[in-house]
């Protein structure tokens, strides 16, 4: 055996800034799990030899272990390894909090260790959406977020990043360079250019009319990126994450042919931009919403190297996204006919203003996505794997399971559940069941198999039907992807019937990640899915409020659909505060920016209904419901002082009315 213990040294014959990053991480690792020792010092050489791209060798004797590698991921990648399977520090030790046991050695015994086959080429994460990482920061240091974050997925075996989003992206590509990963770009970011209306904000973003700027752009952008490894991502689309025909109005682009050539024609523009810089450049574009409709339906000619990136629908499904009420449900599985490299971009996060999952766990299950990934990988898409991570923490457990998968593993609801609480949650079997019990919990809005809801389903949801009620619209058109057109008080109806038929199994399934808890000491393993499973069911009880206080106020029932607003309110502070009740440790304020499911917005716009519902059922002056809830009943008729007090707020108003139960 060799004794792997505090006094050993890690030296090195590569000395790269990627390889420096990764021996601080297992000297770090080191001072985790290994006590103080006066043993004999020994040591782990990384040893320069020629092989493939990733791959390493690992030699250990009694006296050393070698790693042998020809490139800096090959030495990350071996370093990572024996951190994991010896020290025990697990991929998502950081973002789960792991408790290590310091012992006085490990022992690594003596032989040889080869590097796995990966089953997918560039395998990576998309930080998309990270609104939490803008406020929270470890430490006080942006750059130590990322360094955590970057250092995830290189222990998952990740190789490539999107390393967030516009300004971020941008801000973060030269650390995740220098901690060995290739770098690609947002969908609707060429080049990983600035966008054009960003840098041109008193100009119509329009490529024909200034092809010369925004080939500028994207110049400037190879040049900032010709020291990194790059995987370039040709695309054209708007100036949000939308196509560019939503904003012309010119008539330009009226049928998918002249939007396939005008595409084609950008396309072509950035490879040439290219490749006058960088030798053997390796591009890829995604065939992403509307641009796999154009190249389905043959309107879209693609060089055969590209890497032609297809995308699920934001659930899981290989199939495009639903926009607003277009839902095609093009099949965008990898097409085993294709020529040429492919790969896909992948939701475990997702934030669509409709029923998406952005500070919950993806709503479907280990074995959905598992069939959905094996029957990519059976396509030929392996050459190009992007998975949307979000900010990491709220979707660990899904990013554990495709990390397995893009190491050519095969996963289940039922071996990953008893793996992920065995590595975070102290193997607790009631805890994995709850796990197994979640995307069978949730609601399911749809006649789809993927059709399971986020918590968007509730915060957007109700947040667009109390603008609707407060203007005094009849319906809810950006309801109708899942009511149709339908007057107001039926599209509330229905959002609450698709949550009533859910909430009972929401209810059993909070009540089982109690019981667990009780088995078990506090993890962060117990924390997330007790966490999640009551924003779904607050969010639930929210809808069902609201819908009560709607139906009270159509029959002018006004005191009581001004508290079922208020209950409502409360529901989503009662979210919120267990969001943040679910922090500790370095995540002290990790969810203080949460401003895409907004729950706070939600409990807000229920109260600014509330003050809508009063303004029909007290009087002029605001004193009826005064005098009803807050006066002595031998009071109430005595006028001689109209009031005795401030008139109440609403909310004032609305503890009084539930203390003294008057409505």
């Amino acid at each position: 055996m060799f004794i792997w213990h505090s006094g050993t040294k890690i030296t090195t014959e590569r000395e790269t800034k990627p390889v420096q990053h990764a021996i601080e991480m297992i000297r770090r690792d080191m001072r985790h799990t290994l006590k103080e020792s006066r043993m004999t010092p020994n040591r782990i050489c990384l040893a320069e030899e020629e092989m493939a791209e990733e791959a390493y060798r690992i030699e250990v004797t009694r006296t050393e272990i070698r790693i042998y590698a020809g490139s800096d991921l090959g030495y990350i990648y071996g370093l990572l390894y024996l951190s994991e399977h010896y020290l025990g520090v697990k991929p998502f030790w950081f973002w789960m909090r792991q408790r290590f046991i310091l012992r006085e050695s490990v022992e690594v015994p003596e032989g040889r260790i080869h590097s796995p086959r990966w089953a997918v080429r560039f395998r990576g994460w998309f930080f998309n959406d990270e609104v939490l990482f803008m406020k929270w920061h470890l430490g006080g240091d942006h750059d130590s977020t990322w360094r955590m974050a970057f250092e995830a997925l290189l222990r998952c075996g990740g190789n490539i990043t999107i390393p967030g989003t516009d300004h971020e992206s941008r801000r973060n590509r030269q650390l995740a360079s220098d901690m060995g990963l290739w770098i690609t770009h947002h969908h609707a970011e060429p080049l990983g250019a600035e966008m054009f209306a960003r840098a041109y904000p008193d100009l119509p973003a329009d490529y024909l009319t200034y092809p010369d700027l925004f080939s500028g752009l994207w110049r400037q952008a190879v040049r900032e990126q010709k020291e990194m490894r790059v995987v370039w991502n040709l695309c054209f689309r708007g100036q949000g994450d939308c196509p560019f025909w939503d904003s012309d109005t010119s008539g330009r682009f009226d049928t998918p042919e002249k939007r396939g050539r005008m595409i084609e024609e950008v396309i072509r523009v950035q490879q040439d931009i290219v490749r006058e810089a960088i030798p053997d450049p390796v591009f890829c574009t995604n065939l992403y919403g509307e641009v796999m409709e154009l190249y389905e339906a043959g309107c879209l000619q693609l060089d055969p190297q590209i890497i032609k990136v297809r995308a699920d629908n934001g659930f899981g499904r290989m199939v495009t996204r639903r926009r607003d009420q277009h839902c095609e449900r093009v099949n965008s599985m990898p097409d085993p006919a294709e020529k040429g490299p492919q790969g896909i971009y992948y939701h475990v996060s997702f934030y669509d203003l409709q029923a998406a999952n952005h500070i919950t766990m993806l709503p479907n299950s280990v074995d959905f996505v598992n069939r959905e990934l094996q029957q990519v990988l059976q396509n030929g898409g392996r050459d190009f794997w992007i998975i949307n991570c979000s900010n990491v923490k709220p979707h660990v457990y899904m990013l554990d399971a495709i990390r397995k998968i893009w190491l050519g593993e095969t996963v289940s609801d039922a071996s990953h559940s008893e793996a992920f609480v065995q590595a975070y949650g102290d193997g607790n079997e009631a805890l994995a069941r709850c796990y197994r019990a979640y995307p069978k919990a949730v609601a399911s809005y749809g006649p789809h198999e993927d059709d399971h809801a986020g918590e968007q389903l509730y915060t957007e949801n109700l947040r667009i039907l109390a603008h609707e009620i407060l203007v005094g619209a009849d319906r809810a058109g950006a309801m109708e992807w899942l009511t149709g057109s339908k007057p107001l008080a039926e599209q509330i109806a229905h959002l609450a019937g698709i949550c009533a038929e859910a909430e009972p199994r929401m209810r059993r399934l909070a009540a089982d990640c109690i019981q667990a808890g009780l088995d078990t000491e506090e993890t962060e393993c117990l924390y997330l899915i007790q966490t999640q499973t009551r924003l779904h069911l607050y969010g639930m009880e929210g809808v069902r409020h609201f819908a009560a206080g709607y139906r009270a106020l159509m029959e002018k029932e006004y005191k009581k659909a001004f508290v079922e607003m208020g209950d409502c309110a409360v529901c989503f502070q009662q979210a919120e505060a267990a969001l943040r009740r679910s922090e500790r440790g370095e995540f002290v304020g990790f969810y203080a920016n949460e401003c895409l499911a907004d729950l706070r917005h939600t409990a807000y716009m229920a109260c600014k209904v509330m003050g809508y519902i009063r303004e029909w059922g007290d009087n002029i002056r605001h004193d009826e419901w005064y005098r009803d809830t807050m006066m002595a009943p031998e009071d109430r008729d005595v006028r001689l002082l109209l009031v005795w007090d401030h008139h109440p707020t609403d909310w004032e108003l609305y503890e009084a009315m539930k203390t003294s139960k008057t409505f």
